[in-house]
């Protein structure tokens, strides 16, 4: 098991607390407040119920491989892991009402406040830890 990103099980076991994540490539924090979203009520609701994402916030979908944003109300970044830890798609911006590609090799999604990416520099081929 890749010791970057926790295998499901432990995952799943991270209910109501939050979690670190890094981008270890980089050497930069991503966010300091990360939920976990593991279930499918979870996953579906999303960010649906939030007016914004504030800066160090972020909501891992697990798992996950595409997103939408149909009824939110706000932009956000979004970063798709594979399970060696590696950003397989980086999607800035990603304005509501959007459908995102389906990124196969994705094991889960991490949604941040828009300009995350940019800020960061995250982008595809970086290594990303999620530290519990």
């Amino acid at each position: 098991m890749n010791p970057a990103i926790p295998g499901i099980q432990e995952l799943n076991n991270v209910n109501k607390g939050r979690v670190k994540v890094m981008n270890i490539s980089k050497g930069q924090v991503i966010a300091d407040k990360a939920e976990i979203a593991n279930t499918f009520p979870r996953r579906l609701i999303g960010l649906l119920n939030r007016r914004s994402l504030a800066k160090g916030e972020a909501l891992i979908l697990t798992p996950s491989n595409s997103i939408h944003s149909l009824f939110m109300r706000f932009t956000i970044d979004v970063i798709f892991l594979d399970k060696n830890s590696k950003v397989v798609g980086a999607i800035p911006s990603f304005r509501p009402f959007r459908i995102s590609l389906i990124y196969f090799n994705s094991y889960l999604t991490i949604e941040l406040p828009e300009h995350t990416l940019e800020l960061t520099q995250t982008q595809p081929g970086d290594t990303i830890q999620i530290i519990p």
